[in-house]
């Protein structure tokens, strides 16, 4: 099992196939093995690397927690470790956060990014609305309901359903202010990624209730080079639900950005 000691950590990870190097960066509901369905078939084009971020999966926190506060430099510590200069980031909700903030750190080093589920911090104050109601209907779902699948999938497709839930609870339990934006926050990275020139993929589900689709939406106007792909009868997790389409999909950008 290979770790990667940095950051006053050890980091899960795993590497797959060969050619231009892209790393799959998990969400909060997730772990490397979250990616399943994508990486057999990206491998077949692509060095994929996929990790733990810390205190998920067999990634631990440092003994003073930093949590999501380091994950952008524990993923240029792994690119660092694996002698990676540049690459393509795949994130998904959470792993926005690290593929945002890495790119913002060190823009020299990415080449387009794909964003699912995630307005990799591209808000504005009717965003940040929608997004605050759309937590608080969250805290009165169901007790068992899975919040990152729409409903009809869970209905439908039980075994992996029962698959997502099995990966989920291989993650410690966070606390429920983890991931959190600080109190008074208006701050957005658009004009930075903007500045980058970097090409961005948005893609969401047309059900999604954790990043509602107009959140996304005004994410994407808000950067000149930001594509939108809104995919229907879909929830959160895109990658998970409909995973030959969302292949399809980020293999045909990421070779629109090879090609450029």
């Amino acid at each position: 099992m290979p770790f990667v000691a940095m950051n006053e950590i050890e980091l899960y990870y795993e590497t797959h196939g060969s050619g231009s190097p892209v790393v799959f960066a998990h969400g909060s509901g997730g772990n490397h093995l979250s990616w399943w369905q994508q990486i057999p078939f990206f491998s077949q084009y692509f060095t994929c690397i996929t990790f733990d971020h810390r205190s998920f999966g067999s990634s631990r926190d440092s003994l003073e927690p930093r949590g999501r506060q380091a994950f952008a430099d524990d993923l240029k510590g792994l690119l660092d470790h694996l002698g990676v200069e540049k690459v393509t980031l795949v994130a998904h909700s959470m792993g926005g956060r690290t593929a945002v903030g890495f790119t913002l750190r060190n823009p020299e080093r990415v080449s387009c990014i794909v964003l699912s589920g995630s307005n990799g911090g591209s808000v504005n104050d009717e965003s940040r609305r929608i997004w605050t109601e759309a937590q608080q209907n969250n805290q009165n779902l169901p007790r068992g309901n899975i919040r990152g699948l729409s409903r009809d999938f869970t209905e439908k497709h039980p075994y992996e359903t029962f698959l997502y839930r099995e990966i989920l609870r291989l993650n410690p339990r966070h606390s429920p202010d983890f991931l959190a934006v600080a109190p008074g926050h208006r701050g957005s990275t658009h004009d930075r990624l903007t500045a980058t020139g970097i090409p961005i993929l948005y893609i969401v589900g047309e059900q999604d209730i954790i990043a509602p689709i107009r959140t996304i939406e005004i994410a994407a106007s808000q950067i000149p080079l930001a594509q939108l792909l809104t995919i229907p009868n879909t929830g959160h997790s895109v990658y998970y639900e409909r995973p030959e389409l969302f292949n399809q999909e980020v293999l045909g950008f990421l070779q629109q950005c090879f090609s450029e």
